[in-house]
């Protein structure tokens, strides 16, 4: 690890030891700045970036504390190791709640010294790297880069942008495949709360005897296997937010509890006699009719009412029509990459394909049609040809699912369908009228017959 490119600062008003640490740290081929005066070393530390700084702990000027405190503050990636030849166990103590990485008391060998250099080198490099994915995650998550132009997901990133900052728990509705987990940890990675984990728990796929241990923990003898004690993925979302996807599918006991995490703000491990507080930030979703199982005793309504603090709903990708032509050459552009592709986009045909269906899949079946056509594909573009047959259908299904639901007339399917296919052709009443058809002037008064 000793090169001339990891930088490390001595302080320390013993010129002598100032000048050793010095000799022996360059002789390990670290580049070495030395100073003997504490408050030099303060404007050094403003001016030029350090991978480690060593500091004596009673000096002139500036105490190696105070210093410490300094560089926690001006660099606070940079760690601080403390040595000095008055050592405490309350100087110790106080030294590593500031934040020192080490506290060594003189005399000590070179070898521990150089030992404990490489182990805060290799702190600093950690660190370093968790700041640089946490800045690749936020920069991923960021609200504006979810895909869509349309008037309802506009309103999505308006709502995203003013939740972003709040603490309250946040309820997300939508049909699969909407992008429900991706407005979650938008909201998460934009907000007051992004330094803190990001737990995502899929209610649904863990089995119901594990559920709740995964959640809440448990202590070492709480059941059979349980050999040491364990951290619940409550606890592990402290400070940040906890993401319960499908929450519909917890069962009623686990409700229960989950409850009672959110009302006292603690959570108690099983086997545990203590509880321990939480400050956690739960965002849940669902892709079932809410009412329908409050209604049916299947989830407490109680607890529904404690997680829909603030609720959005995700609208389906049939509902947002103009968002497929930006869908599809996102996609294009991702695919390219992971398949070493240079498709350009998709032909006219192709396109109106894509438009016209009703995706009952959403984003993430549109993100699987692509992927396949462009696997298959042997052109610059993606031909209608490239697309799997069932995008060639002629009527929307789910329309007459909803008519026999609905019981509707045969007054009622045909303005239904009308609606529809305005709002495929963004409103443009001609083009509704061919599509149809029909003359202007029948659509016109069909329209007013409403």
């Amino acid at each position: 690890m000793g090169e001339m490119n990891y930088k490390i600062l001595v302080v320390d008003d013993d010129l002598e030891m100032c000048g050793l640490l010095s000799d022996v740290l360059k002789g390990e081929g670290f580049s070495t700045t030395a100073l003997s005066e504490s408050l030099e070393a303060s404007k050094v530390l403003k001016r030029e970036e350090f991978d480690v700084m060593i500091t004596d702990l009673k000096m002139r000027g500036l105490k190696g504390l105070d210093l410490l405190e300094e560089a926690k503050r001006i660099a606070p990636l940079t760690p601080v190791i403390i040595i000095t030849a008055f050592g405490t166990i309350e100087s110790a103590i106080r030294a590593m709640k500031i934040g020192a990485f080490d506290y060594i008391t003189k005399p000590f060998q070179m070898d521990e010294l150089i030992l404990t250099v490489k182990k805060a080198m290799e702190n600093r490099l950690l660190k370093k790297e968790v700041v640089r994915l946490r800045k690749e995650v936020e920069i991923r998550y960021q609200f504006h880069l979810l895909i869509g132009k349309s008037p309802p997901m506009q309103k999505i990133y308006d709502l995203i942008e003013r939740v972003s900052d709040s603490s309250s728990n946040v309820f997300i509705t939508g049909e699969s495949g909407t992008g429900k987990e991706l407005v979650a940890k938008a909201i998460h990675y934009n907000g007051i709360r992004k330094e803190g984990p990001f737990i995502a728990v899929n209610c649904a796929a863990i089995p119901e005897t594990l559920l709740e241990s995964e959640l809440f923990g448990y202590k070492k003898g709480a059941f059979t296997d349980a050999k040491t004690d364990k951290k619940g993925l409550v606890f592990e979302a402290h400070e940040g937010t906890l993401f319960l996807d499908e929450i519909t599918e917890m069962p009623n006991t686990l409700q229960a509890k989950l409850l009672r995490v959110i009302e006292e703000r603690e959570v108690r491990p099983l086997g545990d006699t203590h509880s321990y507080p939480i400050d956690v930030r739960i965002i849940s979703t669902t892709n079932r009719d809410i009412q329908l199982l409050i209604e049916g005793g299947r989830f407490r309504e109680d607890l529904y009412y404690r997680l829909k603090v603030i609720d959005i709903e995700l609208p389906p990708l049939r509902e947002r029509k103009e968002d497929i032509p930006p869908l599809v050459q996102h996609f294009i552009d991702k695919f390219n990459v992971n398949l070493k592709k240079k498709i350009s986009g998709v032909s006219e045909g192709a396109l109106k394909l894509l438009v016209n269906y009703s995706w009952p899949g959403n984003v993430r079946e549109l993100e699987n049609v692509i992927e396949r056509a462009m696997n298959l594909s042997q052109q610059e573009t993606v031909l209608p040809e490239d697309l799997p047959k069932s995008l060639e259908q002629k009527v929307d299904e789910k329309l007459f699912e909803k008519a026999i639901q609905e019981k509707m007339t045969l007054s009622q399917l045909e303005r239904e369908y009308i609606k529809r296919v305005l709002m495929e052709v963004e409103g443009n009443k001609s083009k509704a009228a061919e599509r149809l058809g029909l003359d202007r002037k029948t659509l016109y008064r069909k329209l007013q017959e409403e």
